[in-house]
């Protein structure tokens, strides 16, 4: 066995780790709905120590909060699927690592859990940036559609997350 995770997503973070690497950029993830999975595609690659500095999986508000310092306002207000939450989980994760980039991901995987606004294969991704302005955050929604399956879901998010970590 090659790898242990699909090739589109191993293949897409091999291209994370050397293009980083080439710009001598370390790189974080805070993960939510993804559960790890971007974290695991990343040190799929071989040499990636040299570029990956950590991943966070907070799956819970509380951990939400604990590990990334996310606001419970904000959860409160907007719930842990949303643009202020993602954004907020990409700046707590900047700010706690060594990271020159980091990217959140929070979302419905399904098959349950969803509602009216927010349904099943929602997913919002934010990206932060070390040395820009904190309002300058890049959030967004996706939708990957409620007729996708739990694994779909994931995989989709982990492959835009990985593309978020592009140079």
């Amino acid at each position: 066995m090659e790898f242990l995770l699909p090739r589109k997503l191993v293949e897409i973070a091999q291209d994370v780790i050397r293009k980083n690497d080439e710009l001598d950029r370390k790189i974080c993830v805070a993960e939510s709905c993804t559960g790890g999975l971007v974290s695991a595609a990343l040190t799929e690659v071989a040499g990636s120590s040299a570029v990956f500095d950590r991943g966070y999986v907070t799956y819970s508000n509380e951990a939400k909060h604990e590990e990334l310092t996310v606001s419970d306002d904000l959860i409160a207000t907007f719930g842990a699927v949303s643009v202020a939450v993602a954004w907020d989980m990409a700046r707590g994760a900047l700010q706690q690592s060594g990271a020159d980039v980091a990217v959140a991901i929070t979302g419905v995987a399904g098959p349950g859990g969803g509602t009216e606004k927010k349904p099943v294969g929602t997913v919002i991704f934010a990206c932060a940036r070390k040395g820009e302005d904190p309002k300058q955050v890049v959030a967004e929604m996706k939708q990957f559609g409620a007729d996708k399956s739990r694994a779909e879901i994931r995989l989709q998010a982990a492959l835009c997350a990985l593309e978020l970590l592009l140079p």
